[in-house]
């Protein structure tokens, strides 16, 4: 089985990275997820309350991938959540992929920047055994230091869900 396992993984590799094959290369689009590479403290704003945490941002996997690691409170609880964003030049948008910490299911979602430091995504939260809602989320860059996350859903009452603001602690 190992064995078989192992020559699977030969063959994809291969299909990728075929002879001659220039590897991919981080393009513009990249670089604009690495304005937020640091660590930054969180004050969340919900209707469960205010809360704290702490983000951190690394880019990898040959600067293609934002790495993003929260440690906080939601709710009263303790909270987890990891993600991982790009950008798809094929679908020519920006995807996220959210676990956390309060769900089994990934938030899956994409967007773009709308010509301005804002960028906006669509995706369907997790929300509880087979049940998903549409949400929206907003990543706003205001200054270097200061950016401020909105996430809302056009359920009953169409408001703001959630926000985050962050202020940069650390490059």
């Amino acid at each position: 089985m190992r064995t078989v396992l192992s020559l699977s993984l030969v063959v994809v590799l291969l299909g990728y990275a075929a002879p001659g094959q220039e590897p991919v290369k981080p393009g513009p689009e990249h670089k604009k997820l690495e304005a937020m590479v640091g660590v930054w403290d969180a004050m969340i704003h919900s209707k469960e309350g205010d809360s704290k945490g702490t983000m951190t941002y690394k880019m990898g996997l040959g600067g293609l991938w934002l790495f993003e690691n929260f440690e906080g409170e939601f709710g009263g609880m303790k909270f987890q959540g990891k993600g991982m964003t790009t950008y798809d030049p094929t679908k020519k948008k920006y995807i996220n992929v959210w676990i956390d910490s309060m769900s089994t299911s990934p938030m899956i979602s994409e967007g773009n920047y709308d010509g301005t430091n804002r960028m906006v995504m669509k995706g369907e939260m997790p929300m509880g055994p087979g049940k998903t809602t549409p949400v929206t989320m907003v990543s706003e860059m205001k200054d270097e230091n200061n950016m401020v996350f909105t996430m809302t859903s056009p359920g009953a009452d169409g408001k703001e869900m959630m926000k985050i603001t962050y202020k940069r602690r650390s490059k």
